[in-house]
């Protein structure tokens, strides 16, 4: 039995495009987020197929590089999702748009694809995609999370970190 188990929970892991962290050396929440230069829609001149392989991009997660972001002292939503061979990722950047509109003015949100920001999958040890981190305003990961989210449940954890931000 703990064999079958076993070998679905591998299927499992398999189909939704995440892996589980291994403890050993991945960034957990509590430690400060690594900063590096990625790409922004300037740096590509607009073309989103240079910075995405999402259908239907928002601007408003590719106006910042990964550095620029950490440095305004304001709290991020930093997506790791490739739609282009994940359709969980597909559906959870649809989610963050509704988010965008929601609290686009106390968050920055960034999104990161493999092909485009490889960097910053290794910098975040990302295996396997969505995975959905928030950062503080003093660059400390405070949440993250593999896999596809429900719209309550990012929205109960992005409420947590504006509320520990103003406190």
């Amino acid at each position: 039995m703990k064999a079958v188990l076993s070998t679905f929970l591998i299927f499992l892991l398999g189909i939704s495009g995440c892996n589980l962290e291994s403890e050993g050396s991945s960034l957990r929440v509590g430690m400060k987020a690594p900063s590096l230069k990625t790409k922004t829609l300037a740096d590509v001149n607009g073309d989103f197929s240079r910075i995405t392989t999402y259908r239907q991009p928002d601007e408003r997660m590719y106006q910042y590089s990964l550095d620029e972001a950490l440095a305004t002292g304001k709290p991020i939503l930093l997506e790791f999702a490739t739609p282009g061979h994940c359709t969980v990722c597909d559906k959870q950047l649809q989610m963050l748009k509704a988010m965008i509109d929601k609290y686009g003015s106390d968050l920055l949100f960034l999104h990161m694809d493999q092909y485009q920001n490889t960097g910053a999958f290794i910098a975040y040890q990302v295996q396997g995609d969505p995975w959905t981190f928030l950062i503080d305003g003093n660059n400390i990961v405070r949440f993250k999370r593999p896999g596809r989210m429900l719209y309550g449940e990012l929205d109960h954890a992005i409420q947590d970190i504006l509320s520990n931000q103003a406190g």
